[in-house]
């Protein structure tokens, strides 16, 4: 029997976050992005070695630190260049739950010319995330129109 190179239940793309506190992480994307929980491996020392959270129709993997073998967090090499980005129902909602909960605040909420109401917050692990809500459909025309207008403004 055949099998399939990508497994059922998988999208192509799937971010591996490396967390300093992979349980407290769980816990974070669990509470403030509604993610469920799929899965998870224990590690030697109360370490997470791999665990998978579904977002939607996404998968998120992550799990502790492992310098041994390079497996670094954000804040352990100093930052990163990488963002996520998560539609939600309530943007609001989830920002300010974010924030709560020991997130900093990159880019504060506000409605954007392409149609998205977003913002972007830094978790306590490090990790990026621009959270947006659509709220209005654009057209080509006016998208072009509206990019052309922000960047004069900028």
């Amino acid at each position: 029997m055949a099998v399939n190179p990508i497994p059922e239940g998988y999208p192509r793309v799937t971010p591996y976050l490396c967390a300093d506190g992979a349980a407290a992480a769980i816990d974070f994307y669990v509470s403030v992005l509604g993610a469920t929980e799929r899965m998870r491996m224990p590690a030697p020392g109360g370490r997470i070695g791999h665990a998978e959270l579904q977002l939607g129709n996404s998968v998120i993997m992550l799990a502790d630190e492992y310098p041994d073998i390079d497996f670094r967090s954000p804040k352990a090499i100093g930052g990163t260049p990488v963002t996520l980005h998560v539609y939600v129902d309530d943007v609001d909602a989830v920002f300010a739950k974010a924030l709560s909960l020991g997130a900093t605040e990159r880019s504060p909420v506000k409605n954007e010319f392409y149609g998205d109401r977003t913002g972007q917050f830094e978790d306590p692990f490090g990790h990026r995330w621009n959270v947006s809500t659509h709220v209005e459909d654009v057209s080509p025309e006016e998208m072009e129109r509206r990019s052309k207008e922000a960047m004069r403004s900028e």
